[in-house]
């Protein structure tokens, strides 16, 4: 069974981006629960109006990174916050990134060059939070990256479930240094999905989303963004890239 983590982070727009990181949220997990796939929270940080900063999970399931592999990158939407007194329509950005697990063979990490740093958990994590030191933190030193994980109740199960993450930032990064020294050899451009790539268009007013890349739009933006993602799919696997 397959196993990717996203990584949704609010890019551009302050609370309204949160917002929309928050609703792309919920159309991944919508969408994994149609699949009859699993999802686990992995970490979260909330805004006062119920958006995200940054929330990242793990979905489990057959095929899930083949259907799901095209999400990576920036995500714009267009519409009229719910903060905004005047009726303007605002744009604002998330980014979305999906790590596939990597085998063992593919990310090889020596224990010695780990930091494992536990402390208490913060946030809304359920009534074990701030009770003991159950939240981990683990840096890779000879890269600086870190994962962290704290939803779990003990601190081994987090602790896995850092290590899990930080092996597929650790394989994103050799991946992207791999595409990054390909795009060099043959000096042109190569679409690679990176976070860095705008990639899709949410535009509320006209109930339309357009994905970049396709250069195709559907005009079902509320079916779409409660979950249904097949039309994107489909349109994926005409090109055949999926």
């Amino acid at each position: 069974m397959e196993s990717v983590i996203i990584e949704i982070r609010a890019g551009a727009g302050g609370e309204e981006a949160a917002l929309f990181a928050a609703d792309l949220f919920r159309m991944y997990t919508r969408f994994a629960e149609k699949q009859g796939w699993k999802t686990s929270l992995i970490d979260a940080h909330k805004t006062e109006l119920g958006g995200f900063k940054e929330v990242i999970f793990e979905i489990r399931g057959e095929n899930c990174y083949k259907y799901l592999k095209q999400e990576s990158g920036v995500h714009r939407v267009q519409r009229i916050p719910i903060t905004e007194k005047s009726g303007r329509i605002h744009t604002s950005t998330a980014t979305v990134a999906i790590l596939p697990q990597p085998d063992e063979v593919e990310i090889k990490i020596n224990p010695s060059e780990l930091r494992v740093e536990v402390m208490r958990a913060s946030g809304a994590g359920g009534q074990y939070v701030n009770r003991r030191e159950s939240a981990v933190r683990i840096t890779h030193i000879p890269t600086g990256i870190s994962a962290y994980s704290q939803e779990q109740r003990t601190q081994q199960q987090n602790r896995e479930i850092a290590l899990r993450v930080l092996k597929a930032r650790l394989w994103e990064k050799k991946r992207n240094e791999e595409l990054q020294k390909l795009s060099e050899e043959r000096k042109e451009q190569i679409g690679s999905g990176m976070r860095a790539e705008k990639i899709r268009t949410y535009n509320f007013p006209q109930n339309r989303i357009t994905d970049h890349r396709l250069g195709k739009s559907w005009y079902n933006l509320e079916k779409i963004i409660n979950g249904d993602l097949n039309p994107i799919i489909k349109a994926f696997k005409k090109t055949g890239n999926m």
